[in-house]
Order: structure tokens, then sequence, then C-alpha cells
């Protein structure tokens, strides 16, 4: 993508926002798009997936804030003109400026740049410096070509977001899981080239494979991206067939995701290089896989530390009274648990070590909480024998503090 493309085109428009939406509003925009426009979702809509593009296209550069910033100074700049028509004739400058003289109704191109137009670059201050920077610094920000390609037209390919569903025991436990991921990536039958197999690019004549040239308007020089190679830097003469020159084709894909120990439910795994590729011999994206994890049916965790297991265990009312010792499950195995006499219902019991179990060696907790089991229906020996143990304790009133400060 060039910077006429930067000019010419109205990423706003393209993702339904206005310019002054914020970075989460053109995110939101793009994602509800990208699921509506997907390759996948439209087979053989050759018009979704074209605009499939011009919305991930958008998203390229509005999702980048520095990007972005970029591209709202270079459209403010030409806002008025024709873009690289050329200051002559007003094709360039609000109000059809020209060199050495103010357009009708617009301004003299000197009191906008100072001594820079008149010096011709003398002492500094250069013309096609000023110039030179809009429409270069984009070009080095984005360079990185491989092999003196691109240096003009590279760009890091886009971040990629997918989700995964795990189990419980992965979750805790950590586990290598597979996952297909349907994206744009490398095309495999051009290796990312754009060319078609067994032939390669060449270098662009015109830039000599910088993507930028030099052109000159009277008195003043600017640079502006290539217009033979588009700011690539190269010429493919013979496209691929599948990827049709872009180096970049949508494609399912399977990869293996390490799941580390402990990872908790809504948490992100970044897979570096893993996301859309990059253009011109650039980086790729990251990939961000959004992890929902089942819950488990007995076990849970703690909302205070994840590395903390929960389990609630049912008890009689004796074993709260008398005291009991319990076998309660963990992850591995089992454990006995000491019930003192006179326990509360609702009291959370800790068990050291039996909790997640970090890289580093460290484990969490298991925290038991008993409860007592109230049975629904009682047998005749169950109810005297219940009956007998009112009356043997009539005297003690558990809601004597209760009813006591609600008469004070």
């Amino acid at each position: 993508m060039t910077q006429r493309d930067w000019i010419e085109k109205d990423f706003y428009r393209e993702l339904g926002v206005s310019s002054t939406a914020s970075q989460d509003e053109i995110k939101k925009a793009y994602r509800k798009l990208a699921r509506e426009l997907h390759p996948d979702a439209n087979p053989g809509d050759e018009k979704a997936e074209a605009r499939f593009k011009s919305v991930s296209e958008a998203y390229g550069v509005l999702g980048d804030e520095s990007k972005r910033k970029e591209y709202d100074e270079t459209r403010a700049m030409f806002a008025g003109g024709g873009g690289f028509g050329g200051f002559g004739g007003g094709g360039g400058f609000p109000g059809g400026a020209r060199p050495g003289g103010a357009g009708q109704g617009g301004f003299d191109i000197n009191d906008l740049f100072g001594q820079a137009g008149r010096s011709g670059g003398a002492g500094g201050g250069d013309f096609s410096d000023i110039l030179g920077d809009i429409f270069g610094r984009t070009a080095r920000n984005n360079a990185g070509g491989a092999g003196g390609f691109g240096t003009a037209g590279a760009r890091r390919g886009q971040d990629v977001e997918s989700s995964l569903t795990i189990s419980f025991d992965d979750a805790v436990r950590g586990a290598t899981v597979p996952i297909k991921l349907s994206s744009p990536g490398r095309c495999e039958r051009c290796g990312g080239t754009g060319s078609r197999p067994g032939s390669t690019p060449r270098t662009c004549p015109t830039c000599s494979g910088q993507g930028l040239v030099n052109r000159s308007q009277g008195a003043f020089s600017f640079s502006e991206p290539c217009r033979d190679c588009r700011g690539t830097g190269r010429i493919i003469d013979d496209p691929c067939p599948e990827c049709h020159g872009d180096g970049v084709s949508t494609r399912t894909r399977s990869l293996s995701i390490r799941v580390p120990a402990g990872v908790d439910d809504g948490q992100k795994i970044r897979l570096a290089g893993q996301g859309e590729p990059g253009r011109g011999g650039a980086p790729a994206g990251d990939l961000y896989v959004t992890v929902s994890v089942t819950p488990h049916r007995i076990f849970g965790r703690s909302s205070k530390n994840a590395d903390d297991l929960t389990l609630t265990v049912p008890v009689t009312f004796p074993e709260l009274v008398l005291g009991a010792t319990l076998t309660v499950p963990t992850l591995d195995s089992t454990v006995s648990l000491r019930i003192p006499p006179g326990t509360a219902s609702g009291r959370t019991f800790r068990v050291s070590g039996r909790g997640v179990e970090r890289k580093n060696g460290k484990k969490g907790n298991l925290l038991v909480t008993v409860e007592v089991a109230v049975p629904q229906k009682l047998d005749e020996a169950a109810t005297s024998a219940l009956e007998a143990y009112a009356e043997a304790t009539s005297s003690f009133d558990p809601r004597a503090d209760l009813l006591g400060s609600t008469r004070r």
C-alpha cells in the first residue's frame, strides 16, 4: 500500500466510523465487519472477499495509532488538492498555491514553508526534506524488506485473534492443544513471493528497489512512491495464480498451542509471528488466542488467587458438632481432612500444595469449605432422636444475641 492510497482512500468510511472515533470503536467496527465478510462465512462471494480485504487494509492503518496519525496528517495536508498532481496549477495544495505566488483564494507557499522554498535548501530546511519526510516516514517505519525489495512497500502483518476451549484439568495442569485457524497466511503456492512458482520478482528499474522516486517541480524536489512498482520496490512479471501477486492467501492451517499451567478463563495467549504475514519482507503479526475454560463438576478457582482451587464438601450435623476426619478428593488423588468439634457450617479449611502447580515449582492450595447437608426426609426413629436432641438442648438459643440487639 502506497502513500497515494492513503490520500485517495477513505479508511474511516471503509470501517463505517468517524475520523474522531476512539481506538476501541475502530477495533469493534473492524471485528464486526471481519466476521460478516470473512471468506469462510461467504464461500465463493468475490465481492465479500474484496470488501474483506479493503476492511483489513483500513484496519491495518487505523488500528495502529502511529500509522493512523501519519495517515491523518497526510490526508489533511492534501485535502484541498489532487494529491500527487503537482504544485503548479493548484494540483497539490489547497487554493491552487503555486511556487513563487499565491493561488487564487489560497496562500503563498513561501508563507507556509518560509525560506525553505526560496532558498532551495541552502543552509538546511530543503523543501524536499519537508515533503520527503511526509512520504518517506511511513516507508522508513515499515521497512524491512528482504533481498533489497520492499523498503517502501514493506508492512508488518496484522495481528490475528482466535479462540480456544479447553477442559478445567488442562487449564490447571497445562497442555499442548491443536487448533485450526482460517486466516490470511503466506501463499503456499508461491512461498509468499507473489510470483508464479519458477519465477522471481525483479528489482524495479525505476526506483532501484527503493520504492520511492524523486520528482522535481520547478525549483522544488520531493519524494513519492514509485508508480511502476506501487511503492514495493519490485516488479512481478508473472503473478502467482493463487494470490494474484499479493503473496498472501486465505487458508486453513493447523497449529499446536502450548497452554501454560494455571491459565484462567478469558485469558489470552500470544503466539509471536503466527499472525498475518508481512508484506514486502516485513515481519508477520502475532496470533492472540482467547482461552475459554469448561467448568469442572466439583472444583473451582479462587477469585482471590487463581492458583488456589476451591471445593465444597457436604457434611452431617453430628460431624460438625462432634468432629470427624473426612476423605476429600484432589485433582490427583485424595487427602484426609480433620474437622474439629464445634465447626460451623461454611468454614473453609486450607490444604497446602494441592492447587495449581506453576513452572517455578510453586503450588497453590486447595480450599475446602464444609457445608451441612440437611436430610429431606426422616424415618420415625430419626425423628424421635432429633426431637429428643431438641429437648435436651432447649436451653441453647442460637438467636439470643440477634433478638437481644433488636430489642435494644
